[in-house]
């Protein structure tokens, strides 16, 4: 397929012209003051021609900056003129990109998008047929707003091999010629360039793929490792919810280099510690190996105290590259499920001290044929955020844990429970495989409904198989008469094969209606 590198030009400055209203004009020209290409505002005069600007405006500049700073080899410089702020980037040793931009707009503003525009100039320049060229124009404060927005969405997925969709940003770093653009393209595109170009400042690519049935859609950000960029390189990390650190196993300052490049991360990503993976490169030069496999995990044993992933890996012949960038999916989901685990504690221990709040004591009783499996029970104990218990009586019979806050919670078996002070009960049934109730179920419940106080609150819990039919197993408790006798709310709920995820739900269902109930008049 020919490439149209006119049609990729124009497609690509448009857009930066649009994206940035302080910018006039764009162009791309060689040394000699050729133009390769440009654009120009579409509202601006006719007489800023972009021939008029290229030698009116910019070359005499250029030609200063050659002479007296060696702008030829690679770099930036600016130069405010009377009517135009210009902002030059080397491309490559021979070609520059230019930007003109009104006298009022900011350098420091435009300067990390002018790298990133650079980086495509290059990629339109130097592409061959089937290069993979992706031109949509980075908006780096959205970038944040899209990670706050991420962190307060609770992922409706309960475990690894239920299907998701996950999408999030990825930053890979490390020293210049360790292969990250390389690792990038056998990943994205299955291939690799023998010619090495370095990125300017940031390259960005967006790839989908699969990961055990979940849709992973990510977006690499290949950041630049030279000196002079990193000064953007902090707003480059905003945003990032997973990294790859790479060096290069037969380059030991590349390897030993590895720990700065993990402390900017740490230090530009004010976030817990994200998913990270540590990859030694280069595998295929293994003659020429100067960094063993155990010195690369045990430096990513020692950098965090979790212990951060080690993988090796080689661009040039695709070894553990997907296997790489699966597990950094891996651990990202991982980390997006405990952060899913953790709301939903939150929102349950909020809603019993909002409850406590209202009845000064909470007494919950939960009643089932073995305490060793009494799954609401155990949620309460495990929410770190209600503080510490005393444990009054923990037997085999009975099991009465007291909190500071005024929550206790109790833990019966059928034949023994006390229900002289609970606000509500919480009796657990295990209807699997069976076409109708045990009767002696119904002869708990009903003394269940006597021992409890009137204006308090019963949940029966029946752990059914998907296809058995709730409402009938229901009506076959018939205790309509025994409730006329009493003020007390009972309510039926479904516990299935997921229920350490439904326990949460079905508590604050108890909560909400030990509230109600008591509201009653």
């Amino acid at each position: 397929m020919v490439i149209k590198r006119n049609k990729l030009f124009r497609e690509l400055l448009s857009s930066f012209l649009d994206r940035f209203q302080q910018l006039e004009a764009v162009i791309i020209s060689d040394v000699e003051g050729l133009i390769i290409a440009g654009e120009k505002r579409k509202d601006i005069s006719s007489d800023l021609e972009i021939v008029s600007v290229l030698t009116t405006l910019i070359n005499p500049v250029l030609e200063r900056i050659r002479n007296e700073f060696a702008f030829q080899k690679f770099g930036t410089a600016s130069f405010d003129t009377d009517e135009y702020r210009l902002l030059f980037v080397s491309i490559d040793q021979e070609r520059i990109l230019s930007l003109v931009l009104t006298s009022m707009a900011s350098i420091d503003e435009i300067s990390p998008y002018a790298y990133f525009l650079a980086e495509k100039s290059a990629q339109i320049l130097h592409a061959q047929e089937d290069d993979l060229l992706q031109l949509t124009i980075p908006n780096f404060e959205e970038e944040v707003d899209r990670h706050e927005k991420l962190k307060q969405q609770i992922f409706q997925v309960s475990d690894l091999e239920e299907r998701g969709a996950y999408s999030f940003k990825f930053v890979i770093v490390g020293d210049h010629e360790v292969g990250k653009t390389s690792i990038i393209r056998r990943f994205v595109e299955r291939k690799f360039a023998f010619d090495y170009r370095p990125t300017i400042g940031l390259n960005i690519l967006a790839h989908t793929f699969t990961f055990q049935g979940n849709e992973i859609n990510l977006t690499l950000w290949d950041i630049g490792a030279q000196q002079y960029f990193k000064r953007f390189r902090k707003l480059y990390y905003s945003g990032a919810e997973a990294a790859f650190i790479v060096y290069d196993i037969t380059n030991r300052e590349s390897y030993d280099n590895v720990k700065n490049w993990y402390d900017e991360i740490t230090e530009y990503i004010k976030e817990e510690e994200i998913p990270m993976v540590i990859a030694g490169n280069k595998t295929d030069l293994e003659d020429h190996r100067v960094v063993s496999f155990q010195q690369g995990e045990d430096l990513a044993n020692a950098l965090s105290e979790k212990g951060l992933s080690y993988t090796e890996t080689s661009a040039l012949d695709g070894t553990n590259v997907s296997d790489a960038f699966k597990l950094i999916a891996y651990h990202y989901i991982l980390r997006i499920k405990q952060k899913e685990k953790d709301m939903i504690k939150d929102e349950l221990a909020d809603l019993i001290i909002s409850t406590l709040k209202k009845l000064i004591i909470l007494e919950l009783s939960f009643i089932t044929e073995n305490l060793n499996w009494s799954p609401g029970f155990h949620t309460i104990t495990e929410l770190e955020k209600l503080g510490e218990y005393s444990k009054i009586k923990d037997s085999a019979q009975e099991q009465l844990y007291a909190y500071k806050n005024g929550l206790i919670i109790n833990n019966f078996p059928y034949d023994n429970y006390n229900l002289a002070n609970t606000d509500g009960a919480f009796v657990i049934f295990d209807a699997r495989d069976k076409k109708d109730i045990d009767p002696k179920w119904k002869d708990i419940l009903i003394d269940i409904i006597k021992k409890i106080r009137k204006k308090r609150v019963i949940i029966v819990g029946l752990r059914v198989n998907d296809d058995i039919n709730l409402s009938r197993l229901m009506e076959q408790f018939h205790i309509e008469e025994d409730l006329e006798e009493k003020l007390v709310s009972i309510l039926f709920l479904k516990i299935g094969l997921d229920f350490r995820e439904q326990m949460f739900e079905n508590l604050k269902v108890m909560l909400n209606a030990i509230v109600n109930t008591r509201a009653i008049k």
